[in-house]
This record gives structure tokens, C-alpha cells and sequence, in this order.
């Protein structure tokens, strides 16, 4: 499965980015294959051990914001695994045709 993801800390200011690196810091620590870019982080791995990073990440921001906004997006495809690159490779693949 692959999860893509956004938190946001609310009631903090504009200025976000050192909220938002304590979570992607929980992913990255994870282990688990992760991609973060300016809008969201994808994590692949089995249901459990995703959901539980998720939980982690928002856990990290909610530390230290007084409210904290969640947005997921999940690709459930049971017995896929590489998904992160291989889904970006068909695509570079399709463009370079």
C-alpha cells in the first residue's frame, strides 16, 4: 500500500516548515520507502506499519501545535511492492515515447 499524506500544524503562524519536518522526520526514520515533495510524503509498506508512521507524524506535529490537519490518500493494492518508483517509471516511460 502506498499512503500519501499531509500534515499541518493550524493555529502556529505561516511559517510551517519546522512542524512539518518533525513529521517527515518520523517517516524517514521509519525505514519504510517514503518521497516527500511541497505538497505531500508517500510511505509504502504493509497496512499496519504505514497507518502507524501516519499516526507517529501526526503525533510529532500535534506535540507542538494546538490543532493539526490530516489529509490521506491510499493506493491499497495487495502483493505490489516498489510501487513509489515503478508507478513514476511507467509514467517517464510513457513520456519518453
Amino acid at each position: 500500500m502506498i499512503v500519501a499524506f499531509s500534515v499541518t500544524p493550524l493555529g502556529v503562524g505561516e511559517d510551517v516548515g519546522e512542524y512539518v519536518a518533525d513529521a517527515v522526520r518520523v517517516v524517514r526514520e521509519s525505514g519504510l520507502p517514503n518521497r516527500t515533495d511541497a505538497m505531500f510524503t508517500s510511505v509504502e509498506g504493509e497496512w499496519d506499519e504505514v497507518m502507524d508512521v501516519v499516526r507517529r507524524a501526526v503525533a510529532a506535529v500535534e506535540a507542538r501545535a494546538p490543532r493539526v490537519s490530516l489529509v490521506l490518500k491510499a493506493d491499497i493494492r495487495p502483493g505490489v511492492t516498489d510501487g513509489l518508483t515503478s508507478k513514476v517509471d511507467t509514467v517517464e516511460r510513457h513520456l519518453a515515447e
